[in-house]
């Protein structure tokens, strides 16, 4: 049919059931008469058979008419039957023609640009159609994104706990502030990459994310945790080890070996090696040298606001990720 009108702007947020479009319902609508006519012409001719059955059936009694006439009259009436059960199914059809002329939105999402205009035809029915304009619902937003087959298992244990958290940032951002829950994992391991495809999914109320936009994920490790955290600039590295320099009581330098973590809020996470009580050289470094002493002075360790504020032990960083639209 012909386009009537179009009740939106492109770019435009529409929610479940909204009219879309309207087509010219003229055709449709004598249609859907005309099957109301046929409907008619059927009811009249069901009742006749009706009538002149049972007059038939009457006069049989009396032998006025064999019984060959009264089974043509019974034979009558099924067919004006099935012609008025026909006609009520040609009206159900016509029907759905006519509310078919009102396009509305099948699920809530942002709308593309219109791809016809008024007075523009459509094709339809049996054939493939044409496209009116694409909604794509933004909010949950699905982040699709390969991962190790260790993240997986991660995954996958976590999810048995009912918990599976994820972060994320986009090209241009550097903290992983964006959050989501994964929610799916395939079924098998691409043995070309060792990687496996996952899918989290991620609120969009605002719907800045879009589908096709590029992003890095990284998975939570573990939960929270309580850890020592020294800039990264106060490690040094001794030989095969790692260590921080450390004063003591009597202004005496030591060097404790520890174990590292990874980089959180901008400081280095130390998971083994130092005590809360342990006064950490962050200054001055080139200058200090085991056993020698020194004069402590007290200073700040300031954390990096910028930073995410994720759990500090992450999984690898996806190597491939795209978000795109979830399901209405």
């Amino acid at each position: 049919g012909y386009i009537q009108s179009v009740h939106f702007k492109d770019g435009d947020f529409v929610r479940q059931g909204q009219l879309l479009f309207t087509l010219d319902p003229r055709p449709a609508q004598a249609a859907l008469a005309s099957a109301r006519a046929q409907l008619a012409q059927g009811q009249a001719q069901l009742t006749l058979a009706r009538t002149e059955l049972a007059r038939a059936e009457g006069l049989l009694a009396s032998q006025a008419v064999s019984q060959a006439e009264v089974d043509a009259k019974r034979g009558a009436v099924q067919s004006a039957e099935a012609a008025v059960a026909a006609a009520n199914a040609a009206i159900r059809a016509r029907q759905l023609d006519v509310e078919f002329t009102r396009v509305t939105a099948p699920i809530s999402g942002r709308v593309s640009d219109r791809r016809v205009d008024p007075g523009n035809l459509i094709g339809g029915g049996s054939s493939a159609g044409d496209v009116l304009t694409t909604i794509v619902s933004s909010s949950p937003i699905y982040f699709v994104f390969d991962g190790s087959e260790a993240l997986a298992l991660k995954y996958q244990r976590d999810a048995r706990n009912g918990s599976a958290p994820i972060r994320i940032r986009l090209q241009d951002e550097t903290a992983y502030d964006r959050a989501g829950t994964l929610d799916f994992t395939d079924n098998a391991i691409d043995a070309s990459s060792g990687t496996i495809r996952l899918r989290a999914v991620v609120q969009n109320a605002d719907g800045f994310l879009k589908p096709g936009m590029f992003g890095h994920a990284q998975l939570a490790g573990s939960g929270g945790y309580a850890a020592m955290l020294v800039p990264d600039a106060a490690v040094v590295t001794d030989g095969p080890r790692k260590v921080v320099y450390v004063v003591a009581k009597d202004g005496t330098v030591g060097a404790k070996p520890v174990q590292l973590g990874p980089i959180a809020n901008g400081l280095r996470v130390v998971r083994t090696g130092l005590t809360p009580d342990d006064r950490v050289i962050i200054n001055g470094l080139q200058r200090a040298r085991p056993g020698q002493k020194v004069t402590a002075q007290n200073g700040t360790i300031k954390a990096e606001e910028t930073q995410s504020q994720a759990p500090v032990t992450t999984a690898p960083v996806a190597s491939s990720a795209t978000f795109v639209a979830s399901a209405g």
